[in-house]
């Protein structure tokens, strides 16, 4: 009847390989925090961001710099 919570799946973070990304949607305003790979250009997605709570988590999660964060849209 009651499950424990899943923790979010940690993805490994290279600084020389990827680089951390918020993507926002225009029309929506939806937020999703991830990384993108430098090489290839891809977008992989960590979680999902609701509130400036959630930010702080992922930056915490993975050793990130608020100021080393891109915003694309």
């Amino acid at each position: 009847m009651f499950w424990k919570r899943k923790r979010p799946n940690r993805i490994s973070f290279d600084k020389t390989g990827k680089i951390p990304v918020i993507r926002s949607s225009i029309c929506t305003g939806e937020q999703t925090a991830g990384f993108r790979d430098t090489a290839s250009g891809k977008f992989e997605e960590v979680m999902l961001l609701r509130s400036d709570a959630d930010l702080q988590e992922f930056l915490r999660l993975y050793g990130v710099d608020a100021a080393d964060v891109k915003k694309e849209w």
